[in-house]
């Protein structure tokens, strides 16, 4: 499992494959998000607007991205 910082409160789905580098687009996001491919712990979610938190765990394609804090 591998970590992913965010400074905000939240982050979207679509933004977070982007920022992990599981997807190389938007419009890449959109279309494995809309097709089930991901998970948000572990329930399957095609809402590319989802709102993921810290401690959240999304998992696409056998890879799973927990989302943490930014310390300040």
């Amino acid at each position: 499992m591998r970590e992913v910082e965010i400074s905000d409160d939240f982050i979207k789905l679509g933004q977070l494959l982007k920022l992990a580098d599981l997807v190389s687009s938007g419009v890449e996001a959109k279309i494995v998000i809309n097709n089930g491919e991901v998970k948000v712990n572990g329930e399957e979610e095609t809402r590319r607007g989802k709102k993921i938190y810290p401690q959240d765990v999304v998992e696409f394609h056998g890879e799973e991205i927990t989302v943490i804090r930014e310390e300040s």
